[in-house]
């Protein structure tokens, strides 16, 4: 087994760094490894019992390197995922190897398929936005956390969507509360992301991926967010 313990004082400090200057986001990847126990090795359990599990690890799969390809993504048919996630990344300025980048991953895996399992889960992220529709504004991070944390199971995850919840409601008020716990709802009732094959589905409408995988629209997110940005003019 992967065993991997509970680093409290690790994730303390990372923490006080992240207050001093907010922008050192790598301190949150330091937090998530300290606080993530084995919630990543059960669920590579769960995966790899899959049948699309273990196609990909059968074949070695890396999703990284299909989301690299900006021009294959360009070939799919407008309204599918693959262009839903093309107009994300291109729109916020950002590339499938940012995440890599941000989370300096430097844990040694006695296990590959553990290890490509890990990087998978990585690289899915910026899909998660887009089929959630939450953004990457603070507010939308903080959902999709709460959402991820249903679907993963990792107290870090759990611990950072809380804390960054209850500070953003400093500021926008107590609907982000609501919004990260209804998101965690819709995580709940979801598919399990994790197993899916993202490299299939970018071929297919957005809207149909939803409704396949039963994603609920983040309707408390965005009249939060909305009425935020209008008080704000």
């Amino acid at each position: 087994m992967q065993s991997s313990r509970m680093q409290p004082l690790v994730a303390m400090k990372a923490i006080r760094k992240l207050i001093a200057d907010p922008e050192q986001t790598e301190q949150v990847f330091v937090i998530l490894k300290a606080l993530s126990g084995n919630s990543l090795y059960k669920s590579f359990l769960k995966f790899r019992e899959t049948e699309t599990g273990k196609a990909i690890l059968a074949d070695r799969r890396e999703l990284l390197h299909t989301l690299q390809d900006r021009d294959r993504l360009r070939e799919y048919a407008p309204g599918s995922l693959g262009r839903a996630y093309l107009h994300f990344v291109e729109s916020e300025q950002i590339t499938a190897d940012g995440l890599v980048e941000a989370s300096q991953r430097d844990e040694v895996f006695d296990d590959e398929d553990l290890m490509l399992f890990g990087n998978r889960m990585r690289d899915q992220h910026d899909l998660w936005h887009v089929i959630t529709g939450y953004g990457r504004d603070t507010f939308g991070e903080a959902c999709l956390l709460g959402f991820t944390y249903a679907q993963s199971r990792n107290p870090g995850i759990a611990f950072i969507a809380t804390v960054g919840a209850f500070k953003i409601a400093k500021e926008v008020g107590p609907g982000v509360k609501k919004a990260v716990w209804r998101a965690y709802r819709a995580g709940k009732r979801a598919a399990w992301l994790p197993a899916q094959d993202w490299e299939a589905l970018l071929a297919m409408p957005l809207e149909e991926v939803r409704e396949q995988l039963k994603i609920e629209p983040p309707l408390v997110y965005r009249e939060v967010f909305d009425n935020y940005a209008i008080a704000m003019q």
